[in-house]
């Protein structure tokens, strides 16, 4: 795999020229890229680093009406460390002193904050995840960018059938062992661009100490916890639930603090990008829904360091690394698509519910290679439920074919040649 600060970025292209009346808002989790993507896109525009105190205290102490002959059209990295520079960027781009600037943070809480006070109306925003498997894959392009996976065709069309018909059943070794390499690899280390210039003996010190720098730099921005240990806890307890149903009370008196803590916890883990909860979906199809939302983690390599499991991948690991692929790619591409869990009180569920403008997809999650009628009853139900709204299914596995198994347009397909 090549150096991580070479490999394309699918959300490069939805950058904004410079040319453009912009203010560009890229957020995410800490070093998934965001400083390296901003340098390399807008490479001719001054470049300030709000980490160093040095570059905070000038600009605090920079005047408003020099801002602009001073600073200019830049790329300001960090930028809720200094809270002053969102009046100032926002009184010279107002004035038409300034017509491009683009802001980075890893803290999406006090970013945003920030901006809905201060540039309301004027800020486009950007999410950079970790790398996802069409990024990482070496059958993908270099200077043309990331082709998409073939995920985006589905939920861009009319019916799974009318993408997955055209497609062979099974492709050839040569190119799978590009598939499984890049899906081998989400698996085991997740999406960290710095990993993939690290040898394998030291992925896990370099996750390990990640996880040290995201309490002391990241806790440190959202919160003023003097003692970080429950919140620890809470962390590994969090991601040892991944790809489960979350229950607040449970969380709470196994990370011993009270609900409204935990609650506030996980929206500090949800909103510095490493947790995602999953909505249920909010509508009775079949019978009454249960109204609990789901809990993923969002990278794989973070994952498995706090809960300490290096072997092979679980049927829980799985899932998540689909579930989280599946709602990278949906917040990266800019796709028009909502991403919902099904569960009935009588027990039906559907993995994920996928809502477009053209209706609804299913998707059922099984970490096996091979597919039974079981696994998909579910989906056939909520379609004859919904009709026409029906835009048909998939059951993910780990096998080699895709073959089509029902009627209602439901498929099975391996999630390797889904996701690249």
């Amino acid at each position: 795999m090549t150096n991580s600060n070479n490999r394309p970025r699918a959300l490069s292209v939805r950058l904004p020229a410079p040319g453009t009346r912009r203010i560009v808002v890229i957020t995410g989790a800490r070093q998934t890229g965001k400083t390296t993507l901003s340098r390399a896109r807008y490479g001719k525009l001054r470049y300030l680093n709000l980490d160093a105190p040095e570059n905070r205290q000038a600009l605090r102490e920079l005047s408003t009406f020099a801002w602009a002959n001073t600073v200019g059209e830049a790329v300001i990295d960090e930028a809720q460390k200094e809270p002053a520079v969102f009046d100032k960027v926002k009184f010279a781009f107002d004035e038409g002193r300034i017509s491009f600037t683009v802001l980075t943070g890893s803290s999406q809480i006090l970013l945003l904050s920030k901006i809905r006070e201060s540039l309301a109306g004027r800020a486009f925003f950007y999410e950079l995840w970790p790398l996802m498997q069409c990024e990482l894959s070496r059958i993908q392009g270099r200077a043309a960018g990331i082709k998409p996976p073939l995920l985006d065709q589905i939920l861009a069309s009319e019916s799974v059938g009318s993408v997955l018909g055209k497609i062979p059943e099974v492709i050839l070794e040569e190119e799978d062992v590009v598939y499984r390499e890049a899906e081998g690899h989400i698996l085991k280390w997740g999406g960290m661009p710095a990993l993939l210039d690290l040898p394998d003996e030291e992925r896990w010190e370099w996750l390990k100490n990640y996880g040290y720098t995201y309490l002391e730099r990241d806790m440190a921005d959202l919160t003023r916890m003097s003692d970080l240990m429950p919140f620890r806890k809470f962390q590994r307890l969090s991601a040892l639930r991944s790809a489960m149903l979350l229950n607040y009370s449970d969380l709470a008196r196994d990370s011993g603090i009270s609900v409204d803590t935990a609650k506030r916890y996980l929206e500090y883990l949800r909103v510095s990008y490493q947790a995602i909860l999953l909505q249920p979906y909010h509508k009775n199809l079949t019978s009454s829904v249960i109204k609990t939302p789901k809990l993923y983690w969002a990278d794989i390599g973070v994952l498995r360091q706090l809960v300490g499991l290096k072997g092979d991948p679980t049927g829980q690991i799985y899932e998540t690394m689909v579930v989280a692929e599946i709602f990278k790619w949906i917040r990266t591409s800019g796709l028009e698509a909502d991403v919902y869990f099904y569960r009935t009180r009588s027990g039906m569920e559907i993995d994920l519910l996928i809502e477009t403008p053209a209706g609804l997809f299913g998707i059922e999650i099984k970490s096996r290679a091979s597919v039974a009628g079981k696994d998909f009853t579910s989906m056939l139900a909520v379609a004859e439920s919904v009709a026409k709204e029906w835009r048909g299914g998939l059951v993910i596995h780990t096998g080699n074919r895709v073959t089509r198994l029902s009627e209602h347009d439901i498929w099975a397909i391996p999630s390797r040649r889904l996701l690249q």
